[in-house]
């Protein structure tokens, strides 16, 4: 099986991309057009309105910043926390499965944990410039 060990620059830019591209659709909607809308809805949760703005732009700039793999851990660690806070205030009450659910803000939430530990991989931008874009294991 060591075979498959050559493959893990493979399975990080995919756990990249995937997060990347999913937050990205779903932060453009907040980010182009409904920012304040959405804000007004972040303040209805209980929370101050400007973590509003600050969620929209993690779910949109960390998504682009994890598909190039540049700054991945921190963009990573934002996403962690605006997911914890999203299941924490919102989706819990619904329990894990069905409409309105936390699992999956929870499977965003594991992606971008498992991306804070193993950092983004040799195939990013991280690794070009020296910034954590080793294999594990190497």
């Amino acid at each position: 099986m060591r075979y498959l060990d050559r493959l893990q620059p493979l399975a990080l830019l995919a756990l990249r991309l995937t997060l990347g591209i999913v937050l990205v659709a779903h932060g453009s909607h907040k980010v182009y057009g409904h920012m304040h809308e959405y804000a007004g809805y972040i303040a209805s949760l209980g929370l101050p309105a400007w973590l509003g703005y600050v969620s929209a732009l993690t779910e949109f700039i960390g998504g682009i910043l994890l598909i190039l793999g540049l700054f991945t851990r921190c963009a990573s660690f934002a996403v962690f926390i605006n997911m914890c806070v999203a299941i924490a205030k919102l989706h819990v009450k619904h329990g894990v499965l069905g409409a309105g659910g936390y699992e999956y803000p929870l499977a965003l939430a594991t992606i971008a944990f498992a991306l804070i530990m193993l950092g983004p991989g040799p195939i990013s931008f991280d690794a070009i410039r020296g910034g954590g874009g080793r294999s594990p294991g190497t």
